[in-house]
């Protein structure tokens, strides 16, 4: 009986020796981490970044020519962009061209040629793209700056959809340029008092109206790229340019690239171009 009492111990001994020294390893619990699988289309060699605005009648003129030569190459050369911006915004295209040959001096004034700025807007608090510093009020002070001037055209449209004390001039009927060129002047646009005078007068005589009736005409329409028309998008609340970039199967610096976007920075109500902008 002690010998079989004795022969277990020594099993059990043996047994727990061989338990003891097995190695015991722990596996640690990986984090799972979200992969992110960003989906393109193929670029083709058809595809092409935004055209530049075709400043060609400007660019054309001889250095000796008149305002008025200088007048109507600017008039012909954005009033395609003003009208695309009345189709899409309400502004009376006849107000743009007039506010933009103002302010710009018909394109060849010093915040316009080193900025491509045709309507004096400061940077102000939101504005996170390029900018310039131009003597104006006040010395010194801080201007927008776009890569190409239709993206002053569109940021023009924006700078007056996206403000409250400007909503009151999209009640007006829309080739009523006399009552938005003073309500440009209550809203507080401009300083000088005599700011409404100088718009109706250019308007007048550049019969700058034409272009308003021809959108209201429907003979306007808006600018086309390779035949299709432009379509665009309103930002939403939770969107990011990631987000839309995706949804539209393109890329962000595309995307920016399209819309003159120095930064990721988008607002709620913002409209993007889903398309590049080719200028007639």
């Amino acid at each position: 009986m002690l010998g079989r009492i004795i022969a277990i111990f020594c099993i059990g001994l043996l047994l727990f020796g061989c338990k003891s020294k097995k190695k015991v390893v722990e596996r640690k619990k990986r984090p799972r981490t979200e992969r992110v699988i960003i989906s393109e289309k193929p670029k083709t060699p058809t595809e092409k970044l935004p055209s530049k605005t075709d400043e060609s009648k400007i660019e054309e003129l001889p250095r000796n020519a008149s305002y008025a030569e200088i007048l109507n190459a600017y008039i012909d050369t954005y009033a395609d962009i003003a009208q695309a911006e009345m189709l899409q915004y309400g502004i009376p295209a006849s107000i743009t061209l007039a506010q933009g040959i103002l302010e710009s001096g018909a394109g060849r004034g010093e915040l316009t040629q080193k900025a491509n700025n045709h309507f004096g807007i400061k940077c102000h608090t939101s504005w996170t793209g390029e900018r310039v510093y131009h003597d104006d009020d006040e010395k010194g002070e801080c201007f927008r700056k776009y890569k190409d001037p239709k993206y002053s055209f569109r940021d023009h449209s924006l700078f007056l959809t996206e403000r409250s004390r400007y909503q009151a001039l999209f009640k007006l009927d829309k080739d009523d340029y006399k009552g938005w060129a003073k309500g440009l002047k209550k809203a507080g646009y401009a300083t000088d008092p005599r700011y409404p005078d100088k718009l109706i007068n250019i308007i007048e005589k550049n019969r700058l109206d034409r272009f308003d009736r021809e959108v209201l005409g429907g003979k306007a329409r808006m600018l086309d790229s390779d035949d299709t028309k432009i379509k665009t998008y309103t930002v939403e609340k939770g969107d990011t340019l990631y987000s839309i970039s995706r949804r539209f199967n393109m890329t962000v610096e595309t995307l920016k690239e399209y819309n003159g976007l120095e930064s990721n920075a988008i607002s709620i109500g913002q409209v993007l171009y889903l398309h590049p902008v080719k200028n007639r």
